[in-house]
């Protein structure tokens, strides 16, 4: 995770939400892939503990990376969240981080639940985007 997270860091620019809008999409499409919905959810509760054990969160942190992972889940059902609202009180530049752990904690729940390794579970993804950019097909999580 923190490997990745200092890969992607020269992406963000300074006061800016960008990348943390695509990690919030492309959670919301690996719930899509693996068939997560109010009828087959999956729990927070314990999903940073099994799914990012190598994060530790406090205090603040706590609340950021939930309003993260909550986020993608709203953004799936269809409610796109009020990000410059909710990230204004962080004080910090960090929102692309917690939205990008958050992506990491989902993907890892999806690949587990379709028993796939996470590079497999993944190998999905660019498929379901791949349809929907051919001329004339819906957006991304669109009908």
């Amino acid at each position: 995770m923190f490997a990745l997270a200092a890969a992607i860091e020269e992406l963000h620019p300074r006061h800016d939400t960008f990348p943390g809008e695509v990690f919030m999409r492309l959670s919301a499409d690996a719930l899509q892939v693996a068939g997560v919905g109010p009828g087959d959810p999956i729990p927070y509760e314990g999903l940073r503990e099994s799914h990012l054990g190598e994060c530790k969160f406090r205090g603040r942190e706590n609340r950021k990376i939930q309003f993260a992972i909550l986020a993608s889940a709203s953004a799936r059902g269809g409610i796109e969240p009020d990000l410059l609202d909710e990230v204004a009180w962080w004080q910090t530049d960090d929102f692309w981080w917690y939205a990008l752990a958050a992506a990491v904690a989902v993907i890892r729940a999806c690949a587990s639940r379709m028993h796939l390794s996470v590079p497999a579970f993944v190998q999905q993804l660019p498929a379901r985007w791949k349809s929907t950019l051919q001329p004339g097909g819906a957006g991304p999580g669109e009908p």
